[in-house]
């Protein structure tokens, strides 16, 4: 659906053997992510290996993810950075569809600095959306911290906009976090709920 949208994402893999897995590191470099795929609570069961730099911590920590209770396969992907962004859209009885944008990551919980506007919503008004944000100076980047591209972050408020138009039948959807920098921003975690009949 992100595809279709236009909107990019981390390229990512499910792999069931430590082979599998060595391949996927040497097509597409390091550092990586590595997390069970079948737990809930990722991080609750030492689900999560950060920074995987080199083909033997691979291995190892292939082997050790894949023995945790209820794991039935290892996600395995590049590991990105930027400032966490959040955009989402939930549908409003007799309104239509309400795209929203904030700070990413437990920003989106902790702060509540969230924009909203119903859609269909324009880029510039996107762009509007995104500098009415309390913690806007984040994004146009603080204290040498690189700046997320408002054009791409706008970009893509936008394209969320046009993807409910085009398929009514999505009640919520949450990409949370996005990473943004100054030249790309990348969905790491996306949900997306169906509600048929629509």
């Amino acid at each position: 659906m992100l595809d279709a949208a236009g909107i990019p994402h981390k390229q990512e893999i499910e792999v069931n053997t430590e082979l599998d897995a060595l391949q996927f590191a040497r097509k597409v470099g390091y550092p990586l992510v590595m997390k069970v795929v079948g737990p809930v609570h990722k991080s609750d069961v030492g689900g999560v290996v950060l920074d995987v730099r080199n083909e033997e911590t691979v291995c190892n920590e292939f082997n050790r993810l894949i023995k945790i209770p209820e794991t039935t396969a290892v996600e395995i992907y590049p590991m990105l950075s930027g400032t966490e962004i959040f955009v989402g859209t939930s549908r409003e009885t007799n309104f239509g569809h309400l795209v929203m944008c904030g700070l990413g990551g437990i920003f989106v919980e902790v702060l509540k600095d969230v924009q909203s506007s119903l859609s269909p919503v324009s880029c510039a008004e996107a762009s509007e959306m995104i500098q009415r944000l309390r913690g806007y100076k984040i994004i146009k980047g603080v204290r040498g911290k690189e700046p997320v591209n408002e054009k791409l972050f706008a970009e893509i408020i936008s394209r969320v906009s046009a993807l409910v138009q085009a398929a009514p039948e999505i009640a919520e959807m949450d990409l949370n976090p996005l990473l943004g920098t100054a030249t790309n921003i990348v969905a790491v975690d996306a949900r997306i709920r169906i509600e048929k009949g629509i």
